[in-house]
């Protein structure tokens, strides 16, 4: 399902221009794709932030009576306000398949004993540019140590194909070491130190 928007075509640009629109609370962005000219647009503030809060969001953008579908490739945000300054935005068309990297979700607990790291935070699909995934779960319930999770293990849903390579390690499951077993070395060779000049005294 997408989201719709109306934009305005932008006919005049620098960083002056922007910075005006994102005064009037709007978004300048950049529409992509089909091997068409690049579409400059001023979009809603507050109804475009709220549609990109998903990943890949799906966006159908009302341009002076024209609908234009199209996913969002890149948002760039403030570093400090975190508010979106600028985004990229890729035409496509119902049907089409695209390229997109998805969140990959870690749930559950491993066995007790064990931690799991998540080393991989998206995977690289193929999917109906229209049936996005939002985001892949995987569950590390029980796992115990070596029991890993790669790419190949994800549950895809129908008609989207993984195009990260199989083996990429997505969760890293290994045994927990605990802060008391870190210490105990540490702890030994102080008692050691401090036993050796006191016999070194009695050889004396």
């Amino acid at each position: 399902m997408s989201e719709k928007l109306a934009a305005e075509k932008r006919t005049e640009f620098g960083k002056g221009y922007a910075r005006r629109i994102r005064a009037a609370h709007k978004i300048p962005a950049v529409i992509y794709g089909h091997g068409a000219e690049p579409i400059h647009v001023a979009l809603p503030g507050h109804e475009t932030m709220i549609a990109v809060r998903v990943p890949n969001a799906l966006l159908t953008l009302d341009i002076e009576g024209e609908e234009h579908l199209a996913i969002v490739k890149d948002i760039q945000r403030n570093a400090i306000r975190q508010t979106i300054e600028h985004m990229d935005l890729l035409t496509v068309r119902r049907g089409e398949k695209v390229t997109v990297d998805v969140p990959v979700h870690v749930a559950g607990e491993v066995a007790p004993g064990f931690v799991a790291t998540q080393e991989a935070v998206t995977v690289s699909v193929e999917a109906e540019a229209t049936h996005l995934p939002t985001a892949l779960e995987v569950s590390v319930e029980g796992r115990e140590a070596g029991q890993h999770i790669h790419a190949s293990d994800i549950a895809l849903p129908a008609n989207v194909t993984l195009l990260a390579d199989p083996e990429t390690l997505v969760v890293n499951v290994s045994e927990a070491v605990a802060a008391e077993q870190e210490e105990a070395p540490a702890e030994g060779a102080e008692a050691e130190a401090a036993e050796a000049p006191a016999e070194e005294a009695a050889a004396e």
